[in-house]
């Protein structure tokens, strides 16, 4: 047999990289399109804030993890034989090379948008008619809204919020004593504030300095040596013991509360050269040396996700692509008779979230549906499924909603929907103890005249109509009796006290999948070594679980051919001779955010495609309720084939990672393959009617639903 061999690494950490490391180089990748000088300015100047707040949740709850361990006595190694604290020293190292990178992009990017008349002033700079503006601004707007607090023996340092943006204050009276003082700028006004311009330009400045020029008005008696603005990043994972809460959903709301209490894991303050200020800062909040970030330029740039949507500045942004009509469904009257009829595959945000949103709100009106079962686990502000739920209810349906409380920084929002749902007459449950529900799945039972019968849908992302815009995702529609018969007994298993079944179609985690996905990684080494072509195509977001990886080197030395397409963390090391040299890994990131599991399997030519709300993480695989379901249409099976061809090809936004772990982009020699703006104008050209909006499209279905 060809290109066969024995393949025994066990825990060798040469052949593992670190999960933090990789995800900062992940983070890099996202950075990386803020430099992309052909890109609309203010879509560049999105990827600042989108890497901004990624290393916030970074710091919030991995990090924060690793603190906590180091300071409990733990420093056993990760895979990569790295020890706690050397994974610190390392993400130390490389966010301080990031947070570099970051601040000379955004540098660059205010330069440009000024040239563009869009500029970031210094009140300084300002005529004496503005600066007369911003004055009246300060007193009548700011000033009484923010309070300076003291920092002395009678006034111990402030508690300030995880994540708040603050100004430390050195003050000096004549006689030669000094003080220190903080501010808080307030959440509550505009962080950018546009002043009175002439003409078409347009000119913004930034509450903190606002606050800066005119604060001495706070002070007086007091000289201000100088200001520094500053920003703590806290312990934000929670800390829920299910096994003796009596009401999960009180828990839950309990360790919010203490989520802005967190210990400090980093600093992040503005160039000075005042000693005392950056000391009693780091003193005060016990951070350690590489932990503080010293910052030119603003803090918190998370703020330019709201300015690169300003009104106005159309021209600086992409134009819009609107999402296609579902190729399946053009012509279609009515969901349920569309779905009868055939499975239904869905590709967001290419082809449009709303059919999912319909299906919803037609059975909560649909005189024939009886029942509808669905999990939650983030959903949009002003979710439309959530009020289809909770009007069903109100209609009469049986409504069983499962609500994940735990789903990370939307445990808020999501204990707001849960009151709700259970006001409307929802059923609402939980979860199961210690294991997040992170599976999609809605479950319609429908009177009809042969009998019951069991629409289901099944996806790769969250039900939530607004990151389905963002997010590149697939859905599936099936009325196939046997999904029908998993979905219930899914069901069943989340609520009530039933064993798991024998699916027939579906597999779930933590129960089958990781065993699920080793036996069919098996298969493809048995073709192989039987001398047939062995084939592994996986997409997913991460790439973390030791046992997969341990598999797929045992694969790639049996000669099985594997592409893996890992849009963020990848602890694989791809390319290694006698190891992994019939693996790559690659990396797309682009204007929308690569999210979809897809994994296919060459099966000795019987080939097997499968979707999956899991990716190849332990805690995916050990700690959530997850979904894996076969896609059966042979036409679906060729166009999911297609979607990860073109993926494979993609020359313009991917990355191809080095067996060093590094990243290089694809060559860009020879036909320009954008795989995103690919999937759209395949949909584009399946729906085959322009200039028509999906309301318009789905009309009969809104009729039927009022």
């Amino acid at each position: 047999m060809a290109n066969a061999r024995n393949c025994d690494i066990h825990d060798n950490p040469e052949f593992f990289f670190n999960r933090e490391l990789s995800w900062i180089k992940f983070n890099r990748r996202v950075l990386g399109e803020a430099d992309v000088k052909h890109k609309p300015l203010l879509e560049r100047l999105k990827f600042i804030a989108i890497t901004s707040s990624n290393l916030d949740e970074f710091f919030m709850i991995r990090v924060a993890g690793l603190k906590h361990q180091f300071e409990s006595g733990i420093n056993k190694t990760d895979a990569a034989g790295l020890t706690v604290s050397q994974q610190l020293a390392g993400i130390a190292e490389d966010t301080h090379e990031l947070v570099k990178f970051k601040y000379r992009y955004l540098k660059n990017i205010l330069q440009e948008l000024a040239t563009a008349d869009i500029s970031f002033a210094d009140i300084t700079s300002l005529d004496e008619r503005v600066q007369e503006w911003v004055e009246n601004y300060f007193n009548n707007t700011i000033f009484p809204v923010i309070t300076p607090m003291a920092v002395d023996a009678g006034h111990p340092f402030p508690f300030l919020a995880n994540r708040s943006l603050n100004l430390a204050v050195f003050l000096g009276r004549e006689r030669g004593e000094t003080h220190a003082a903080v501010i808080q700028v307030p959440g509550v006004l505009p962080r950018i504030i546009e002043a009175p311009s002439n003409g078409e330009k347009r000119q913004f400045v930034f509450l903190e300095d606002i606050i800066k020029h005119y604060c001495a008005h706070l002070f007086h008696g007091y000289t201000i040596k100088d200001i520094v603005p500053f920003r703590i990043t806290r312990n934000a994972d929670l800390s829920i013991d299910e096994e003796d809460a009596e009401d999960l959903l009180a828990e839950v709301e309990k360790s919010l509360r203490q989520r802005k209490r967190g210990q400090a894991v980093r600093l992040e303050i503005g160039k000075t050269n005042n000693k005392h200020l950056r000391e009693l800062l780091v003193h005060t909040l016990s951070i350690e040396e590489q932990d503080v970030y010293e910052i030119s330029g603003p803090l918190d740039v998370t703020c330019f996700f709201k300015f690169s949507e300003l009104p106005g500045l159309e021209h600086l942004r992409y134009s819009p692509m609107g999402p296609q009509l579902v190729q399946d469904l053009i012509g279609t009257t009515s969901l349920f008779e569309a779905i009868r009829e055939r499975d239904i595959l869905l590709h967001h945000p290419y082809e449009s979230f709303e059919p999912v949103v319909e299906f919803v709100r037609q059975s909560a009106w649909d005189p024939k549906v009886l029942a509808i079962k669905q999990t939650l686990y983030r959903v949009s502000g002003n979710s439309p499924i959530v009020k289809s739920l909770a009007q069903a209810a109100e209609n009469g349906k049986q409504v069983t909603v499962l609500v994940e409380l735990k789903a990370r920084f939307d445990e808020e929002n999501n204990i707001l929907w849960a009151k709700r749902l259970e006001e409307a007459g929802c059923h609402v449950i939980y979860g199961l103890v210690g294991l997040k529900t992170h599976a999609k799945m809605i479950l319609v039972v429908r009177q009809e005249q042969d009998g019951i019968k069991r629409y289901v849908h099944m996806g790769t992302g969250n039900y939530n109509d607004a990151t389905a815009k963002m997010y590149t995702d697939m859905g599936l529609f099936t009325a196939n009796d046997q999904f029908g018969a998993d979905a219930s007994a899914f069901f069943n298993v989340l609520s009530g006290y039933s064993d798991p079944p024998v699916w027939n179609k579906i597999v779930v985690a933590p129960l089958g999948l990781r065993e699920r996905i080793k036996e069919l990684i098996d298969r493809e080494i048995e073709f192989a070594k039987d001398g047939k072509v062995g084939r592994i195509i996986a997409k997913m977001n991460s790439l973390v679980d030791k046992d997969i990886v341990l598999k797929l080197y045992e694969a790639s030395c049996q000669g099985v051919k594997i592409d893996l397409i890992i849009r963020g963390i990848c602890v694989l090391r791809p390319g290694v001779a006698e190891v992994s040299d019939n693996i790559t890994v690659r990396s797309v990131v682009g204007r929308y955010l690569e999210h979809h599991r897809i994994f296919y399997f060459g099966n000795g030519g019987d080939e097997r495609v499968f979707l999956s709300s899991a990716d190849w993480m332990p805690r995916n695989l050990n700690e959530r309720v997850e979904l894996f379901f076969p896609i059966e249409d042979p036409n679906h099976i060729e166009r999911i084939k297609d979607i990860l061809d073109i993926s494979l090809t993609d020359n313009q936004k991917a990355y191809i990672m080095k067996k060093d772990g590094t990243y290089r982009r694809v060559d860009k020699r020879g036909k320009t393959v954008n795989s995103q703006l690919e999937f759209y104008a395949e949909a584009q050209s399946a729906a085959q009617v322009q200039n028509i909006t999906i309301e318009q499209r789905l009309k009969p279905l809104y009729k039927r639903a009022e």
